[in-house]
């Protein structure tokens, strides 16, 4: 069956079309126009390939000049070759309004029949028609496009190859792609193009002065690399002559409004309107279409959180809803007192409405948010400040609430949260700490040390000490704890003499403010307990210890879990100052009271065991501290899973029980799946790890494969001294190990210097006293009888047995070996004939990492 056949109208021939037909302003490009090539060149590809473009993006991303680059591209240069457009319309879009009357006047203007002045909208029809059946090269631009129906009746048909029609629009609508259309995001300045446009256009100003290289990239990184912004910004520095150190510290206050930073008068390119207005330009038609009414309030949570993304799901937690359901406008004036509940759908379409209009970005529903900076500052400049604080709590209570229980299985989204704590609190301080520091703020703490990110801890915990100090005072209980805090963060980067100085000063305010007894108080002596232990001060840690288990059996109960982990910290010291037996005698009896206050399968309990297991191996009941350790990672495996880091700790304990069985080829298996494991898990860098390789090469010495255990602990070292720095007390343990290796591989002078180095970094670092500084002077001795010095190897073993006598008594099993060992020295130094003979035994470097005690440092 035939169809109809359509006549279109075509334009009166003759002198009267002036040709080419351009309607509509194009707009100027501005100075120093970036080309942004990449973006392009995927137009260009898309026009030849017949496909019409729609460029979408945020506000101010340069969307309207890059078409208009790419418009008078056709016009002009291509026009000069005979391939140019005949037809060029620019049509502002935002309302069909625009559309239809610009489209009238190109009607007018080809002379169409039926087009007349009182009828617009059938001029336009007229138009739209004309270019579906023209031979002639037409090219029509609808910039700024906010309705996506507009693509139905005023997007013309360009599928005979002779047209093209190119769009700009903040949206992402599946309309605005397909039907021979490609969708193009235009994103921010590269950081090669910002700094280029900064570069030209002081330049071309006659201020090239004003361009500072250092400061260039901080500049585009604090307006976010936006072109808009990045335009206005260069005008304030040409127009004011501020350099841009003194703009960058007018931009990083943040009382200061973008209004003043970014003013209308530096709308030299004539964009039309202010930075602030053109980024929140959406926001009125947001409203429009937001039927959840939720929109406005979820960009206000939303401003105050990490540009570079927060969890999507932060905004249905209970605490965001609860927010959420008073800060959403009511329908009615007399419906203020009836507020519903607010659903997770309608936060979801509420989010979904934000992205639509590129308010928001976020790749998929479940992915990241995130928020250009200046957006974001534009919106917080849009929040009553009575509400503020509100708001703030509310971020920050959602950020809590999703914090993993263990950060190791959401490594991501743990960094993402400290992240966003961090910026929350620097943007709204002190809110987060009125009237008291927000929990999220101790977590953040909790967090690096647990990633291993010790140095970031000790940054992170001095700061937040000072500003506790300086808001709440120093006896309020959140500045305790901050100092608290930091001094655990100094042990854990092995940083011991300031663990021990600030432990000191924190017990002394503990008990000052709350008294010998107090909870806290108890718990503020154990940890500088474990300082005296950490430093060395065997006697005194083992003093300060009974004196907690004392005080926590009168005060809280002999069953308390407190006092459990006193109990339990006590054996360690027994066991520190060569007291095996009384060691395992109590730990044996911390196993009961776990078992029997606790069940056999809560983790403390598992804790309890595997240091039970510990214990026999220090006894050297090797069965009986391989049998224990088989059930020990068999109940964690159960109960934790195969890859919590008390699992992997386990599984290491285990390999070391292997080892001091014989069973070395077992043991070198379990040390690989460990280190395999804890790649995956926690990281390369995390200390864990670290050690895990360093053990690993343990047992490639024990499995006679010398050169692999050289080869594996020089890059352990390398990694120690990289992640942890040179003097932290594992680096220094690493550094004698590779000695040792040095050794068994014969490079005897190589072994001696660094057992040298070894010596001086502890007896510096640690102090002469210190149980590691007694191993590394023994050790240095054997270094010394290995390369034939005897008579030095016998005077310093002679020092060694003495100071092992004084610190750790006569009975210390360490002791024991330097008597041994002397003696044999002795004996060498009378055969100097007999060398074989003459070399004293070692007492091998202690692994810190090798056993891992429970509740090392209590938590207040």
């Amino acid at each position: 069956m035939a169809g109809d056949m359509h006549v279109y109208p075509a334009p009166v021939q003759g002198p009267s079309v002036q040709w080419p037909v351009w309607v509509g302003d194009v707009p100027r490009l501005a100075a120093a126009f970036q080309p942004r090539t990449e973006i392009r060149d995927r137009a260009d590809e898309a026009r030849r390939t017949g496909h019409d473009v729609v460029l979408s993006g945020a506000g101010g991303v340069g969307k309207s000049q890059l078409a208009a680059s790419l418009a008078r591209q056709l016009r002009d240069q291509e026009h000069t070759a005979g391939v140019g457009r005949d037809v060029l319309v620019w049509a502002r879009a935002t309302s069909p309004d625009q559309i239809i009357t610009v489209y009238a006047e190109a009607a007018r203007q080809l002379h169409l029949s039926g087009a007349t002045p009182e009828d617009e909208g059938g001029a336009a029809q007229l138009f739209v028609r004309w270019l579906t059946a023209t031979q002639r090269r037409w090219l029509v631009v609808l910039d700024d496009l906010t309705d996506p129906a507009l693509l139905g009746e005023w997007w013309p048909d360009s599928g005979a190859g002779n047209g093209w029609v190119l769009a700009t629009t903040r949206r992402e609508d599946a309309q605005l792609s397909g039907q021979g259309r490609t969708l193009i995001r235009l994103g921010l300045y590269t950081r090669d193009e910002a700094d280029a446009y900064l570069r030209r256009r002081l330049t071309d100003a006659g201020h090239a002065h004003l361009h500072d290289s250092d400061r260039a990239d901080k500049l585009a990184d604090e307006l976010g690399n936006l072109p808009l912004a990045l335009g206005h910004a260069a005008a304030y520095l040409i127009n004011t002559r501020r350099t841009m150190a003194n703009y960058l510290t007018l931009l990083r206050d943040t009382s200061s409004r973008l209004g003043d930073l970014l003013p209308p008068s530096a709308d030299t390119e004539g964009y039309g309107r202010p930075v602030t207005a053109s980024l929140l330009l959406s926001l009125d038609a947001v409203d429009e279409v937001d039927n959840t009414r939720l929109a406005r309030p979820l960009l206000h949570l939303a401003s105050l959180m990490d540009p570079l993304g927060h969890p999507a799901m932060a905004w249905t937690t209970l605490e965001a809803l609860g927010h959420l359901r008073t800060a959403r406008p009511p329908q009615r004036r007399w419906l203020c007192r009836h507020r519903p509940a607010v659903t997770e759908g309608e936060v979801h379409s509420a989010l979904e409405c934000l992205r639509t209009y590129a308010l928001i970005t976020q790749d998929t529903a479940t992915a990241p948010i995130r928020l250009h900076a200046l957006t974001a500052r534009a919106v917080r400049e849009t929040i009553p400040s009575g509400t503020l604080p509100a708001t703030a709590q509310t971020a920050a209570d959602a950020i809590l609430s999703l914090w993993p229980r263990f950060d190791h299985e959401e490594r991501e989204m743990a960094a993402t949260l400290r992240a966003n704590t961090a910026h929350l609190d620097e943007l709204t301080h002190p809110v987060l700490w009125q009237p008291e520091a927000h929990p999220c703020i101790y977590q953040v703490s909790v967090s690096l040390a647990d990633a291993g990110l010790y140095d970031q801890a000790i940054e992170y915990d001095q700061r937040t000490a000072r500003q506790s100090n300086d808001i709440l005072g120093p006896d309020h209980f959140d500045t305790l704890l901050a100092r608290h805090n930091l001094a655990a963060s100094y042990s854990d980067a092995g940083r011991v003499q300031d663990a021990l100085d600030l432990g000191e000063q924190v017990l002394a305010d503990y008990e000052r403010v709350l008294g010998d007894d107090h909870p806290d108080t108890l718990t503020a002596r154990n940890n500088l307990a474990n300082s005296y232990s950490a430093a060395g001060r065997v006697q005194d840690a083992l003093d300060l210890r009974e004196r907690v288990l004392t005080s926590r059996e009168r005060v809280l109960g002999d069953e308390h879990l407190a006092t459990l982990s006193a109990r339990n910290n006590l054996a360690a010291s027994y066991s520190d100052a060569g007291r095996v037996q009384d060691a395992l005698d109590l730990v044996e009896q911390v196993l009961i009271d776990y078992e029997r206050v606790l069940g056999d399968d809560h983790p403390d309990t598992l804790d309890a065991r595997r240091n039970l297991a510990v214990s026999f191996s220090t006894a050297r009941r090797v069965q009986d501290a391989l049998d224990l350790g088989e059930r020990v990672l068999a109940d964690y495996e159960r109960v934790l899973g195969d890859d919590h880091p008390d699992t992997l700790g386990a599984r290491h304990n285990l390999a070391a029980f292997y080892s001091d069985a014989g069973r070395v080829q077992d043991a070198l298996d379990l040390r690989e799946r460990v280190l395999t494991s804890r790649e995956r898990v926690l990281g390369d860098d995390h200390p864990d790890t670290l050690d895990a390789r360093h053990n690993l090469a343990v047992s490639y010495g024990d499995a006679g494969r010398l050169d692999d255990a050289l080869d594996l602990r020089e890059r352990v070292l390398a990694d120690y001294e990289r992640v942890l720095g040179d003097d932290h007390p594992d680096t220094l343990s690493a550094r004698n190990n590779l000695a040792c290796s040095y050794s068994d591989a014969g490079r005897i002078q190589d072994a001696l210097d660094l057992r040298e180095r070894v010596l001086t970094s502890r007896e510096r670092v640690l102090g002469d006293d210190h149980p590691d500084t007694l191993d590394a002077r023994h050790n240095l001795a054997e270094s010394y009888g290995d390369a034939g010095r005897l008579d030095d190897a016998l005077d310093l073993g002679e020092r060694v047995l003495a100071d092992y006598e004084r610190v750790l008594g006569d009975d210390h099993p360490h002791t024991l070996t330097a008597r041994n060992n002397l003696a044999r020295a002795r004996d060498a130094a009378a055969a100097v004939q007999q060398p074989d003979t003459a070399t004293p035994a070692t007492a091998p470097d202690l692994n810190p990492h090798q056993t891992l005690p429970s509740n090392r440092y209590d938590p207040p």
